[in-house]
C-alpha cells in the first residue's frame, strides 16, 4: 500500500489532486493532503511531527512561498529563504524517513532570462533567472541540484516536475497574485462596483502591455499528469509539463478570454506603467510527448470558463 503526503496540498493543484483521485478511487494508495494548518514547513521539527504522522511512502511536494510578479519583485528575500527552508525540510525528511519517491513541484520562471526558445529541461541552470523572481527562482532551481545529491549519495527517486502557469478552481484570488486569478478577481469586484453603471462604460485594466506570451495549463491536467509522474516515471531529471507550444497566448488575449467567460460588455485597456517581466518563456513538452504522446489538454478557453465559473459560485469561500 503505498501512503500518498502531499505537502500544500489544500492549495490550486493540491486540490485538483483530490479531484482526480476522488475520481479514481485507487485501492492500493492512500493520500494525506497537508496544508498549512497541518504543518509550518519552515520548521524542521514541525515538518518531523507531520512525516512520523502520516508515515508516507511517496511524496508529491507542492508546498511553497508563492506570488505574482510585482509580489516577487518586492519580496525575493523573503522567497528565497522560506522556499529554502520548506525544500530542504521536505527532502530531508523524506530521506530519513525511507520515502521510496519525492515528486516536487517547481515552475518555468526558474529558467535562465537570457535563453533559446523553447526552454527544456536541461536548460534549468544555464544562466541567471529574470531579475523580478530570483528568490523563489534560484529557490526552486536548487531542488533539482538536492534530487541528484540525494540520487547520488543515497540512490533515492527524488524527481521534479516544470509546469508552466497554472490555473483553476481553487486558486489564489489575490488581485496581486498569478495574473489568472488576479485578473478574474479584479474583473468581479469591477462588475460589481458601480451598479448603476451601465457595464459598457465600465473599463477593465490589462496590467502591463498585454503582450508578454505564456503557456497555461488547467490544475486538473496538471493533477492528471502528476499523478501520473508519481506511480510511472522514473528518473530523476526534471520534466516539464506543459500545453503545447502552439497553445501560447498573450496576456491580453487572457483577458478577452476572462472577459467573455463574465460576459463583461466593458473595454480593455492596458496600462503600460506596470512592468511586464519576462515577454515570453516558451516550454517545450516534447519530453512528455515522447512519454505520453495521446494526452490530450483541456481547451483554454473553456477551462478559463470553468475556473470563471467556479469563482463565481463559491466566491464567499475562495482565497481573496
Amino acid at each position: 500500500m503505498k501512503k500518498v503526503l502531499v505537502t500544500g496540498g489544500t492549495g490550486l493543484v493540491g486540490k485538483a489532486l483530490q479531484a482526480i483521485i476522488k475520481e479514481q478511487q485507487p485501492s492500493d494508495e492512500e493520500w494525506f493532503f497537508a496544508g498549512s494548518k497541518d504543518a509550518d514547513l519552515t520548521n524542521a521539527a514541525a515538518t518531523q511531527a507531520l512525516f512520523d504522522k502520516v508515515k508516507p511512502t511517496h511524496v508529491i511536494h507542492l508546498a511553497a512561498m508563492v506570488g505574482g510578479l510585482f509580489h516577487n519583485m518586492n519580496n525575493n528575500l523573503d522567497f528565497l529563504r522560506n522556499n529554502l527552508l520548506i525544500n530542504d525540510h521536505v527532502l530531508q525528511t523524506a530521506h530519513e524517513h525511507g520515502c521510496h519517491k519525492v515528486v516536487s513541484c517547481l515552475s518555468t520562471c526558474i529558467f535562465p532570462d537570457k535563453t533559446t526558445y523553447p526552454i527544456d529541461e536541461t536548460m534549468v541552470h544555464n544562466g541567471p533567472p529574470h531579475s523580478s523572481n530570483y528568490g523563489y527562482s534560484y529557490a526552486k532551481r536548487l531542488i533539482d541540484v538536492q534530487n541528484h545529491a540525494y540520487y547520488d549519495k543515497h540512490g533515492h527517486l527524488f524527481t521534479s516536475v516544470i509546469p508552466c502557469n497554472i490555473f483553476g478552481p481553487h486558486d489564489n484570488y489575490r488581485p496581486e497574485g498569478h495574473v489568472i486569478p488576479g485578473m478574474i478577481s479584479r474583473m468581479y469586484e469591477l462588475r460589481q462596483q458601480q451598479p448603476e453603471l451601465p457595464e459598457e462604460q465600465k473599463v477593465f485594466t490589462v496590467y502591463g502591455s498585454g503582450k508578454p506570451l505564456r503557456q497555461f495549463i488547467y490544475s486538473l491536467d496538471l493533477a492528471k499528469l502528476m499523478i501520473w509522474v508519481l506511480r510511472e516515471y522514473q528518473s530523476v531529471e526534471p520534466i516539464v509539463l506543459s500545453v503545447d507550444e502552439a497553445a501560447e497566448v498573450s496576456i491580453y488575449e487572457v483577458a478577452e478570454a476572462i472577459a467573455a467567460a463574465f460576459k463583461f460588455k466593458g473595454q480593455l485597456i492596458c496600462d503600460t506603467s506596470k512592468a511586464d517581466g519576462q515577454h515570453k518563456k516558451t516550454a517545450s513538452n516534447a519530453k512528455l510527448r515522447a512519454l505520453l504522446p495521446d494526452f490530450e489538454f483541456t481547451d483554454f478557453k473553456s477551462a478559463i470558463q470553468s475556473s470563471v465559473l467556479w469563482y463565481i459560485e463559491n466566491y464567499a469561500a475562495a482565497r481573496n
